[in-house]
C-alpha cells in the first residue's frame, strides 16, 4: 500500500466504499444486510517484511511500489504495523548498523507479533551464518528480548522455538495457538477475532457434525468445534497441521479428527468414489454432517467441492476474494440461500475484503 495513503480521518468513508462494492455485486442473490467489521485504523497489522537498503554504514528498511519494483522506498517507520512491532523497529536497525557480523549482507527483515505480547524476527541473509553471528544474535535477542531466527541459502538457524503462541478471549474461552515462523496466520489480530467470533454466532445452534475444508492451523477449528457434536478437519500444508494438531491439544479440543488431504480428496473420500489411506482411521458413516465450512484461497471452491457443498444443509464460507465468491454462491444458488453476510476490513486502505456467508439449503 502508498504509505501516503494511510489517513485514519479516511478510513471509515473508504470502508464505505468497499461495502458498497461488495453489496452491489451481490445485489442480484437477494443478499441481507451485512455486519460491517472495521479494522482499527492503525497499528493492525501483526506481521510485517520488509528488504534492508545498505548505504555505507547506514541500514534501512524499505519496500517497493508495485509500478517501480526497482526503487526503494526507505521507511523511518511502518504506521499499519502493531505498535510492539513499531517499537521495535529502530532499536533492532540500531543494532545491526552498529554490528557488521549482523548487518552485513542482511537482505530481509520479517517481524511476526502476537495479542498476547510475544515477538519473533527473522533475519534474511545473502551470505553463510557461522558461529560469530550466532553469538552476536543470541545477544541481541537477549537484549531486544525477542525470538530470533537467522535464513540464509539452505540455511535455518532458531535460537530458542520458531514460533509464538498466541492467546485471547473470546466468548468467555481464552484460545491459545501456535503460530509457525513462515506459515499463513491472519495478519491483523483484532479483524480475526471478530471473523472468529461471527462465525460462532452463526454455528451457534446449528447442531450435527461439521466438515472444515482449508482448516490451516486450526484458527477456525479451535473456536467452532466446541459448537458441534463431531468435526473432520483436513488441511494439505504438513506444518499447518502439525500446528492444528499442537493447537487443539492446546485448548482441550477432543472431537475433531484431522486428516491431511486436499478439498477435491475429501470430496471423493465422502462421495465414495475413492478410499484414501490417510483416512483408514476415520470411520465416515459414524458422521452426521449438517455443515460446511471452508475458507478457500482466492480461486475459490473447484467443481467438486462445490458438487459435495450441494449436499449440506449449511455452508459457512469465508472468503478473501469476493469475486470467486460471487461466482461460487451463484453456482449453488439453485440449491441454497444466503441467510447471513459479512464484511471484515482485514486490510485497510487497500482494495481488499475478506467476507462471509451463511448460505442455507433451500
Amino acid at each position: 500500500m502508498p504509505l501516503s495513503s494511510i489517513n485514519p480521518a479516511e478510513y471509515p468513508s473508504q470502508l464505505a466504499e468497499k461495502v458498497a462494492r461488495f453489496k452491489h455485486s451481490f445485489a442480484t442473490l437477494d443478499l441481507p444486510e451485512p455486519a460491517v467489521f472495521a479494522s482499527e485504523p492503525l497499528h493492525y497489522r501483526l506481521r510485517a517484511e520488509f528488504r534492508m537498503w545498505h548505504q555505507g554504514p547506514r541500514v534501512d528498511y524499505a519496500m517497493y511500489a508495485a509500478e517501480d519494483p526497482k526503487t526503494p522506498v526507505t521507511l523511518l517507520d511502518f504506521p499499519p504495523a502493531c505498535e510492539p512491532i513499531c517499537a521495535l523497529m529502530p532499536r533492532l536497525r540500531e543494532r545491526l548498523e552498529g554490528s557488521d557480523t549482523l548487518g552485513r549482507r542482511l537482505f530481509q527483515v520479517e517481524f511476526l507479533a502476537t495479542l498476547s505480547g510475544e515477538m519473533l524476527v527473522s533475519l534474511i541473509y545473502h551470505r553463510p551464518l557461522g558461529e560469530a553471528w550466532e553469538v552476536a544474535a543470541r545477544e541481541l535477542a537477549e537484549t531486544l528480548q525477542v525470538r530470533l531466527i537467522g535464513r540464509s541459502r539452505k540455511q535455518k538457524i532458531v535460537l530458542d522455538r520458531d514460533w509464538l503462541l498466541e492467546a485471547f478471549e473470546l466468548d468467555g474461552r481464552q484460545l491459545r495457538y501456535q503460530q509457525i515462523e513462515g506459515s499463513f496466520t491472519q495478519p491483523n489480530g483484532g479483524v480475526n477475532r471478530q471473523m472468529l467470533g461471527w462465525a460462532r454466532a452463526c454455528a451457534n445452534g446449528l447442531g450435527g457434525d461439521l466438515l472444515e475444508l482449508y482448516c490451516g492451523n486450526g484458527n477456525f477449528t479451535v473456536a467452532l468445534a466446541p459448537l458441534f457434536g463431531r468435526v473432520l478437519a483436513t488441511e494439505v500444508s504438513k506444518s499447518s497441521v502439525k500446528a492444528a494438531d499442537y493447537n487443539l491439544a492446546a485448548n482441550a479440543i477432543d472431537n475433531v479428527a484431522m486428516v491431511r488431504m486436499s478439498s477435491d480428496e475429501i470430496s471423493g473420500a465422502i462421495a465414495r468414489v475413492r478410499e484414501y489411506r490417510r483416512m483408514k482411521d476415520v470411520d465416515l458413516d459414524a458422521y452426521r454432517f449438517t455443515t460446511l465450512f471452508v475458507d478457500p484461497p482466492r480461486c475459490g471452491l473447484d467443481a467438486a467441492t462445490l458438487s459435495l457443498a450441494r449436499g449440506f444443509d449449511n455452508i459457512l464460507y469465508v472468503s478473501c476474494n469476493p469475486q470467486t465468491l460471487h461466482e461460487n454462491v451463484v453456482a449453488l444458488s439453485d440449491t441454497h440461500r444466503i441467510a447471513a453476510a459479512a464484511v471484515f476490513d482485514q486490510f485497510p486502505y487497500t482494495h481488499h475484503l475478506e467476507c462471509g456467508l451463511l448460505l442455507k439449503k433451500r
